[in-house]
């Protein structure tokens, strides 16, 4: 089954001045992306505004980015909804159009026990065939709900296709601990870009990073440069990647990344109510920062 690994961007999603699904910016930035050489496209998650939009936008997303791809590189389809009903369409809608898997946020707002996580994660991969992978989606911050290690090996015993978990929140024995799940057989992505290196150094495959939306390239090169044995480029890399991520607000608002895009000729920039646009003071602040950074690539 094939993992996700190196800069996984969480694509935004591109709206119309009108509020639909912009489906020739979302071609365009699939192409961006790829362009600048991330190694996996993860549309449909936090970044992408995924709560606000329906099952039936969400597939049309997920469609677009599949077929715009068209196996250049990997695709994980984050399909995790409000409801399991919503969630298992969702992912057999992602198996239909040949992605190569899924990330499954945990249930969210509303609190759950231990036993309605383990069967939510169970009954989302039985709806799936056992050799198309997912990852579980631990971002308590937002979520309201932890997914601990001990539920995964629980999970595990269950399943055949939980390969691993993005894991968006900055505690390093928890990263330890989910790197030990299933033997030491378990895929972890971290979510905190600014971490990104640390979590290699750790033995994490990635980062699912929103921030590289706005300038991929030194995330790439951390990647790259790790696995070229250069940890002193790789952490030089690093330096700037994560200054990027401060300019960036760490993802507080992701119409800092649709604006950074709209900088790079793709006009992403609308965000859906009940987020805002940017208003033209922070737009000018925003690019004057930005440009200030780009000199030192």
């Amino acid at each position: 089954m094939k993992k996700m690994r190196g800069v996984i961007t969480a694509m935004v999603t591109p709206f119309t001045q009108g509020d639909e699904v912009d489906v020739q910016t979302l071609k365009a930035y699939t192409n961006y992306l790829i362009g600048k050489g991330v190694h996996c496209l993860y549309p449909g998650g936090t970044t992408g505004e995924m709560l606000k939009m329906s099952t039936a936008e969400r597939k049309k997303v997920a469609e677009t980015v599949v077929s715009e791809a068209a196996g250049r590189v990997t695709v994980y389809i984050h399909v995790g909804a409000m409801t399991t009903k919503d969630t298992v369409e969702l992912a057999r809608h992602a198996v239909s159009i040949g992605a190569d898997g899924i990330g499954v946020v945990t249930p969210q707002f509303f609190g759950v026990n231990d036993r309605e996580m383990e069967e939510f994660f169970v009954s989302v991969s039985r709806s799936v065939p056992d050799d198309f992978p997912l990852y579980a989606y631990c971002i308590p911050q937002c979520a309201a709900n932890d997914l601990r290690p001990e539920i995964i090996e629980r999970i595990l015993r269950r399943t055949k296709n939980l390969v691993g978990v993005k894991y968006s929140y900055p505690d390093f024995l928890r990263v330890k601990d989910y790197l030990l799940c299933n033997k030491g057989d378990f895929s972890v992505v971290v979510g905190t870009d600014r971490l990104f290196l640390a979590g290699l150094s750790m033995g994490c495959d990635g980062t699912v990073s929103g921030c590289s939306n706005a300038d991929p390239s030194k995330f790439v090169e951390v990647y790259e440069k790790f696995g070229a044995k250069d940890l002193e480029g790789a952490r030089l890399a690093q330096v700037l990647a994560s200054e990027l991520c401060e300019i960036t607000k760490n993802g507080a608002n992701m119409a800092i990344f649709k604006y950074a895009l709209e900088r790079h000729g793709l006009p992403a920039a609308h965000m859906r109510s009940p987020a805002l646009d940017l208003t033209d003071e922070e737009k000018k602040e925003l690019s004057g920062k930005l440009e200030v950074y780009e000199k030192k690539l």
